[in-house]
């Protein structure tokens, strides 16, 4: 059990670790963005698509960069008192908010999934049987959503993006609960 418990802690750490690194440059391309944005707004015509662009930006840095970011352990934290318990004592602790923070984000990704199954046009009451029937051939697309801007876009793609980023968020949450009590059986992690 030890053994598999540590090669799913790998697994997905070495998974987040990669998409981690590689979202975090989305900073420059929401950095792009952005000037194009002033450059058009001063010299030229303003782009309609710049402002609304850098928000699904935004939104695909910070939903798949925060797996990467509780891998690391930067998320915040009241370090008034955490700072001060042994490390066993704050593996109880992260213990029980890991588990809170699980439960919040299968809340979370339920409510991404529905969204989700909305913007690809279903109206029912089933979204995960939609999307599985989606991705094999058995549901056809309805009537995509679309954004009510002046630019439009399709809103699907994002909400698949934070489908990923809270089922990503769920993985590394296992990963530290798994951290936490093998640290509370004595191991060096």
């Amino acid at each position: 059990m030890r053994n598999l418990m540590y090669a799913y802690i790998g697994i997905v750490d070495a998974v987040n670790l990669r998409i981690g690194r590689l979202v975090m440059y989305g900073i420059f391309v929401l950095m792009g963005i952005l000037l194009w944005s002033s450059i058009s707004k001063t010299f030229f015509l303003p782009s309609l698509w710049t402002l609304e662009m850098a928000q699904f930006v935004m939104v695909g840095y910070y939903i798949l960069g925060g797996p990467y970011s509780i891998q690391l352990g930067s998320n915040v934290r009241m370090d008034l008192l955490y700072g001060e318990w042994s490390v066993r004592k704050k593996a109880w602790v992260d213990l029980a908010t890991v588990l809170l923070l699980i439960f919040y984000l299968c809340v979370l990704l339920y409510g991404a999934v529905s969204s989700t199954a909305y913007s690809l046009g279903y109206w029912g009451s089933e979204p995960f049987s939609f999307l599985a029937g989606i991705v094999t051939g058995a549901e056809e697309v309805g009537r995509l959503e679309r954004s009510p801007t002046a630019w439009r876009p399709y809103i699907w793609p994002i909400k698949i993006v934070m489908i990923i980023g809270m089922f990503l968020m769920i993985l590394q949450c296992f990963s530290e609960f798994l951290k936490d009590v093998l640290r509370l059986k004595g191991e060096d992690i």
